[in-house]
């Protein structure tokens, strides 16, 4: 039985090493947010619109040629600051022919009264309303901090809430991200520490 367990503590060891050094490619999805995956699809929706949406980031730093984040697609989590290069593939053909205005704006949540509210900060980008007859929205500004952003998306008048699409954006949060690799670490350190002392106890009886 010792032998058999010995033999199952590396396998289990490798697993363990396998999620702390695999998790920094994988982001848990959010709500209507269908992907956070560089290899899998972006899908944004609201009950009447869905868009494929896809952000990519030209780091601020001078060495951004040897940053693995340059110019790699994400969806609404997007892990460092920098020039955000924006693009939404209008499923909807009916949309293509009307009017989008686009709006990127920082802003805080609070919880009033048991309901969630937004607070804008600051605009930091506006394009004027326009037709994207090819379907593709594409915007890009510069984000120097991280924080809380909502891209509207203001189709036709905007009037209706569901023709004001919101897509969601965290840039910089690895809270996620740092609690999987601390998980893993310690499920790790366990492991080791098992296998440690399932050897001494099967040393020992092999001695005796």
């Amino acid at each position: 039985m010792i032998k058999r367990t010995l033999n199952i503590i590396p396998l289990l060891i490798c697993f363990s090493i396998s999620v702390i050094t695999g998790c920094e490619y994988f982001n848990p999805t959010q709500v209507k947010q269908y992907s956070n995956r560089p290899d899998l699809d972006c899908i944004v929706a609201n009950d009447f619109y869905a868009m494929h949406f896809s952000v990519y980031v030209q780091p601020k730093n001078a060495d951004s040629a040897k940053d693995k984040n340059t110019f790699v697609p994400y969806c609404q989590e997007i892990p460092i600051e920098g020039q955000m290069f924006f693009s939404a593939d209008l499923i909807d053909r009916d949309i293509r022919e009307t009017p989008i205005k686009v709006r990127l704006v920082e802003v805080e949540y609070k919880n009033e009264n048991g309901s969630e509210s937004i607070n804008e900060i600051r605009v930091l980008k506006e394009v004027e309303q326009k037709l994207y007859t090819k379907g593709i929205v594409e915007a890009q500004a510069d984000i120097d901090k991280k924080g809380s952003y909502i891209l509207y998306l203001l189709i036709g008048e905007g009037i209706e809430e569901d023709d004001r699409f919101k897509i969601k954006l965290t840039v910089g949060d690895n809270s996620k991200q740092y609690l999987i690799i601390s998980i893993g670490a310690a499920v790790l350190v366990a492991l080791v520490l098992i296998g440690w002392l399932i050897r001494m106890i099967y040393l020992k009886k092999k001695a005796s």
